[in-house]
């Protein structure tokens, strides 16, 4: 098993320099599992951010040969839980298929105060 941390150049930047914004925990037969860091997005409105939330996880992912098909694990952070039907019409957009296994939590802040929504997922890549 090998444990790499990245940022990739080819996905939005993270906010901080002080996280990395995917774990990948590459096994023996060439699978891994792809943890990426609770991501937040600009946008006016909790459809717009949750739009860009998923544009990036999207780029995140495929710099690791993945997609939003090969997510298992969503975690998703709201400010108002009240609004979970307006976010769930936009993931749903992006998830097709089989959902994965899901979290959803009100908090009463996230990482910056402008921030409707940070999402965090898990992916399974298959061996090449």
């Amino acid at each position: 098993m090998q444990i790499s941390l990245d940022n990739p150049a080819s996905a939005p930047q993270p906010l901080s320099p002080y996280y990395s914004q995917v774990a990948r925990i590459e096994h023996a037969d060439g699978s891994a599992l792809l943890f990426v860091s609770g991501q937040i997005a600009e946008g006016a409105t909790l459809t717009e951010q949750t739009r860009g939330v998923f544009e990036t996880l999207t780029a995140l992912l495929r710099a690791h040969g993945a997609g939003l098909a090969d997510v298992v694990n969503i975690r998703t952070y709201l400010t108002d839980i009240s609004k979970l039907d307006e976010y769930g019409a936009v993931r749903r957009k992006f998830l097709a298929g089989t959902p994965p296994t899901s979290m959803t939590f009100e908090a009463a802040r996230l990482f910056r105060p402008e921030a409707l929504v940070e999402v965090e997922v898990v992916a399974a890549v298959p061996a090449r």
